[in-house]
C-alpha cells in the first residue's frame, strides 16, 4: 500500500489537460528562479505519447491537483523520470508522486529508473538521495555539463 495514500490520490492523467499543463508552467517558473533554465527543452509533451510512459497528477483530498511527474523509455531497461514537481505545501506530494512512478515503470518492465537535476537544485538532490537515488555518469543530453547531476536506482 502507498504510504502517501491519506495524504494525496496518485494516478495517470494525459499530460495535456489544463491541470498537467499548469503544474509543468510552474514547474518551468522555478526552475528557471533555481538554475537559470526552465527545463522544458528537455521533454516535450509527446514524450509519454509513446509506448510504456506515464504521466502523472496528484491530489489533495479536494482534487486540486498539487503535483506531477512522468516518465519515458530511455531504453527497453531503463525509464527516465522528468516533470517531477510538488506545490511546496503539499507535504508528502513528492514521495507519493515518486512511489507511485516508480511502481509504474516496473509494471511496464523497466529494471531503472534515471534522472537528471542541476547540482545547484540541492532541495531535489536531497530529495533523491532520501528514496533511495545514486549519482550515476550524466548520460545523453547531459554528458560534459558540469551543472548536471544524474541519478539512478534499480526498481526491485
Amino acid at each position: 500500500m502507498d504510504p502517501y495514500e491519506a495524504v494525496v490520490s496518485v494516478a495517470r492523467e494525459p499530460g495535456d489537460s489544463p491541470d498537467a499543463q499548469l503544474l509543468m508552467q510552474r514547474l518551468s517558473a522555478t526552475l528557471l528562479s533555481i538554475t537559470g533554465d526552465s527545463g522544458g527543452r528537455s521533454f516535450k509533451p509527446e514524450d509519454i505519447l509513446q509506448p510504456a510512459s506515464c504521466f502523472a497528477i496528484a491530489r489533495d483530498p479536494d482534487g486540486t491537483a498539487v503535483g506531477c511527474g512522468a516518465f519515458r523509455p530511455l531504453s527497453a531497461q531503463i525509464a527516465e523520470l522528468k516533470r517531477m514537481y510538488a506545490v511546496t505545501s503539499s507535504r508528502g506530494t513528492g514521495s507519493a508522486l515518486l512511489f507511485f512512478l516508480e511502481s509504474e515503470a516496473r509494471g511496464c518492465g523497466y529494471q531503472q529508473i534515471w534522472l537528471e537535476t542541476r547540482r545547484v537544485n540541492q532541495r531535489a538532490v536531497s530529495f533523491y538521495l532520501r528514496h533511495g537515488y545514486l549519482p550515476i555518469e550524466n548520460y545523453g543530453r547531459y554528458l560534459g555539463n558540469p551543472a548536471a547531476v544524474c541519478f539512478g536506482k534499480r526498481l526491485a
